[in-house]
């Protein structure tokens, strides 16, 4: 029960109204001084919030391609290799599980439907689901322990974007470029592309720029037609039209800004007209693939109907790479179960699916960053919102659960060391056992080789200088460096 105020003394009230006034003037004079929270920032900031910057730290990567594979990939399938798995297929076990299906202490087994066989110089045991990537295992490093805090797609999305269960936070293209800045002066600093046939869960969530000015949130660009929606100007503007319109808008909202100290969001609005109006001349050329050669279409698998449309947006994160975009997502899978990597009832239809129509186009991606002395600059990361469990959800078939209690994802490129794994999970792939990685671990591994401390980037919001690795802080995964 809250005291009655008139019954307070006189020391309790001078106390809690003191603090009261002192912490408005305070939270004031940090609220204008937040955007130099971060290492990166620097006065002249304000005038282009995007405006690239010297990373503080030493830096691998320039670039971030982060290749989403929505609903969460099984990670016993792939690239997690447990033998004892096979000869338990359809026996029921005791084994702790969480998922979708809730806590469970006694499951079905279902073993895995594809061989293993050992590739590259490393003799990585990598999944018959990915002969192609297979050839790369010498540039790839896996994380077999990663963890993460909730077996639900749409919290557990939203961590794996922005390091948080509850919506409302940047993601970790915002805080790339909210840090460094972009390249680029002609596209946007952060790029999303979307699977055809749907967006992932929560929406506009995953790539949002939560509590900071909307210049660092994500732009959805499109492989096919117009790359970015209503880009185009209305019939009838002519540029110098249009020039003259900008020109106008840019002397009203100087001179209301110049009353306004350290305005961020107002001038990342400055900053957006601008941009957009440099996207129309060169966001068209950007995603324009007509003069690539027939060797790179095919090297990506543009000229197989099965691979076409993923192909077509990996050679389209390349480019973006080329043009200096700071950080390209790609979704595979749609929004609903039987579209995405959710395979809670046939796991074969699913995974063969899935990753038939990615195999060859990221193993392209990779060998074309490769050989064009790209991969080397930028950071390359694999994986889902969690993993799968090594048994059945269900009483009948060959689908899996949620597993956020241990499952694969890997980096390659930007400063990653090739050919090797870090982390291990049980002899079941129930949950990771050895050298246990949070996704916080994988975000402050991502933010350190792009020159970012990751326990020194903040952004002053809600009274706390907040960070993506959260307020306790994350170290890099070292084996991976």
């Amino acid at each position: 029960m809250t005291p009655n105020f008139c019954q307070r003394t006189r020391r309790e009230f001078l106390w809690e109204t003191g603090a009261g006034f002192t912490g408005l003037a305070m939270t004031g004079m940090l609220s204008a001084n937040h955007f130099f929270a971060s290492q990166a920032h620097a006065a002249s900031d304000f005038a282009n919030p995007l405006a690239a910057r010297k990373p503080p730290l030493p830096a691998k990567a320039k670039s971030v391609i982060f290749l989403f594979m929505y609903g969460g990939p099984s990670h016993v399938d792939t690239f997690d290799y447990k033998p004892k798995l096979y000869p338990l297929d359809g026996k029921t076990i005791d084994v702790k599980t969480f998922g979708r299906g809730g806590k469970r202490s006694q499951s079905r087994v279902v073993g895995p439907k594809w061989q293993f066989k050992q590739y590259g110089q490393c003799g990585k045991q990598v999944s018959d689901l990915f002969p192609h990537l297979a050839t790369c295992v010498d540039d790839i490093g896996f994380i077999h322990s990663m963890t993460a805090d909730s077996p639900i797609h749409g919290s557990a999305m939203l961590q794996m974007n922005t390091g948080k269960i509850l919506s409302g936070s940047p993601c970790l293209g915002s805080w790339v470029n909210y840090g460094l800045g972009s390249v680029s002066e002609d596209l946007p600093g952060f790029a999303v592309m979307l699977d055809p046939i749907g967006g992932p869960i929560s929406g506009a969530k995953n790539w949002s720029s939560g509590y900071m000015p909307a210049s660092y949130e994500g732009t959805v660009l499109r492989s096919a037609g117009d790359p970015i929606l209503d880009l185009q100007p209305p019939a009838g503007m002519t540029a110098p039209m249009q020039r003259r319109i900008l020109d106008t808008l840019r002397d009203f909202n100087t001179e209301h800004a110049s009353t306004r100290a350290d305005n961020t969001s107002l001038a990342a609005r400055i900053a957006s007209y601008e941009l957009a109006a440099k996207m129309q001349m060169h966001a068209p050329e950007a995603v324009d693939l007509s003069k690539e050669s027939e060797a790179t279409k095919e090297l990506y698998g543009i000229n197989d109907e099965k691979t076409e449309e993923f192909g077509r947006r990996c050679l389209l994160a390349r480019r973006m790479v080329e043009r200096g975009v700071r950080f390209i997502q790609l979704y595979s899978g749609g929004a609903h179960n039987d579209s995405n990597w959710d395979a809670h009832t046939d796991i074969e239809k699913n995974h063969n699916h899935h990753c038939g129509r990615t195999d060859k186009p990221i193993a392209g991606l990779l060998k074309d960053l490769k050989q064009r002395g790209l991969l080397d600059s930028t950071l390359i990361i694999w994986g889902g919102e969690f993993g799968r469990q090594p048994t059945a959800e269900y009483a009948k078939g060959t689908g899996r659960d949620h597993n956020a209690y241990g499952f694969t994802m890997w980096m390659a490129g930007g400063g990653v060391k090739g050919g090797v794994s870090v982390g291990q999970t049980d002899e079941l792939g129930s949950a990771a056992v050895e050298d246990k990685f949070h996704v916080k671990h994988l975000h402050a591994t991502a933010l350190h080789l792009m020159g970012l401390d990751p326990d020194k980037l903040t952004y002053f919001y809600g009274g706390l200088d907040q960070k993506l690795v959260g307020v306790e802080g994350a170290k890099p995964i070292k084996g991976l460096l």
